[in-house]
């Protein structure tokens, strides 16, 4: 009896492993209406900052602004928290590639971002920047964390 319980324990561990092992990459869609955006040759600069503090990032990618206004999520959809935990992982992940251009393509990680997360940086700064991780990774097809880039 206790050589079957075995057999069933070690194969239960076994499938668990093995199942754990198994990819499930998650499939994101992206519209024609987004992948327009996307192919933007002109658009505005967006400026990361707000009046409170002196911090600020520049995003230059053309489409941005526009993908902005018209997908990402209204302000205050996010608690500051949420958007400061979210942030932190992508900015980790983001500088690693920014550090290692012949493993990732430097046209796209072209430098490292300095996000402090003991510095709070208001809700602003981390909705627009939040945001642009979302719209890189959905334009750019790149995954900088184990979340979905969804909106």
């Amino acid at each position: 009896m206790k050589k079957r319980t075995y057999l069933y324990s070690l194969l239960l561990a076994t499938t668990l492993f093995l199942n754990s092992c198994v990819s499930s990459k998650e499939v994101v869609t992206i519209s024609d209406a987004e992948k327009e955006i996307f192919t933007e040759k002109e658009g505005e600069a967006v400026v990361i900052g707000d009046e409170e503090s002196e911090y600020e990032i520049t995003i230059i990618d053309p489409g941005f602004s526009a993908w902005l206004a018209s997908y990402a999520r209204p302000e205050q959809f996010y608690s500051q928290n949420y958007l400061e935990t979210r942030n932190r992982v992508y900015v980790i992940e983001w500088n690693a590639r920014a550090a290692q251009p012949f493993r990732y393509d430097p046209n796209l990680y072209e430098m490292q971002i300095n996000y402090n997360s003991n510095t709070d940086y208001g809700y602003e700064v981390n909705y627009k920047l939040y945001n642009y991780f979302i719209y890189f990774q959905r334009k750019y097809n790149q995954r900088l964390g184990y979340f979905v880039p969804r909106i």
